[in-house]
């Protein structure tokens, strides 16, 4: 049985629009896994379906073998969490409230207050994402990147077995991608299963253990960023003419692209 998220010939329908078409693949439990692919390729539909926000019109998703989609909605809430690519700017909320909102699945319908375990797992996740000194700054009065930071936390803060975050280094500076990477790599090693949609295929090949290429809601491939991110899937996939070097200090690839002729 899987220990993962598994997507068996998934299939996600708009009217006449083919989504997703049959598409099968895995994120494994332990091991950061990358969704890449140029926009409208499908990523953000296979991850909101996973999560039974999307209806299938064909196919199975499932978390070490239990239809994930078809949980009822609470125990899913328990077990996986989604980080969207904008979060909403929930107004009159401070920073730590948000973040506690990532409890809510845990909490029992009469509970008055976040619980003594709730304010822990709320702590270490604002801690975890370098927030802990904006917890009573209002949320709608923060930049963007320290909003998809706190979404994060929110994240975290469910203590997900399945973490799916949708273009998590939005509004991010250089240093607070590097660092908010490097937290869902250690999450991944801990044991979850971690997927995230990236654009950045640099980062991707940077952190990520394995990579799924969706394109025009096809499978491409999947598989580790060195056999995954050659110069002809970028040229077939994404249009661009590059070439892979070798990272110095990792020997992770590191794509360096043609500049079009002026």
């Amino acid at each position: 049985m899987s220990t993962g998220l598994q997507v068996d010939a998934v299939t996600v329908r708009a009217g006449p629009a083919v989504l997703l078409d049959a598409v099968s693949c895995r994120a494994d439990a332990g091991r950061l896994t990358g969704l890449i692919g140029p926009n409208g390729a499908g990523k953000s539909t296979l991850m909101r379906a996973a999560l039974g926000l999307l209806p299938l019109q064909g196919g199975r998703i499932s978390f070490a073998g239990a239809d994930l989609p078809g949980m009822n909605r609470r125990v899913r809430a328990q077990l996986s969490a989604f980080v969207e690519q904008s979060g909403a700017a929930e107004v009159q909320l401070t920073a730590r409230e948000v973040v506690t909102l990532g409890r809510i699945p845990f909490q029992s319908i009469w509970q008055a207050a976040p619980s003594p375990s709730d304010d822990l797992a709320v702590e270490a996740a604002l801690a975890d994402v370098g927030m802990g000194g904006f917890a009573e700054r209002y949320y709608h009065t923060l930049s963007g990147g320290e909003q998809q930071r706190l979404q994060v936390a929110r994240a975290l803060a469910q203590e997900p077995q399945v973490l799916i975050l949708d273009e998590p280094t939005n509004h991010l500076d250089v240093q607070a991608q590097l660092s908010i990477l490097g937290l869902l790599r250690r999450r991944a090693r801990a044991g979850a299963t971690v997927l995230l949609a990236l654009h950045d295929l640099n980062l991707a090949a940077a952190f990520c253990d394995e990579l799924i290429v969706l394109h025009q809601g096809h499978l491409v491939t999947q598989g580790a960023p060195e056999a995954v991110l050659t110069p002809a899937l970028l040229n077939d996939v994404y249009g661009v003419r590059a070439s892979l070097l070798r990272h110095p200090g990792t020997g992770r690839p590191m794509i360096a692209y043609d500049m079009p002729a002026e």
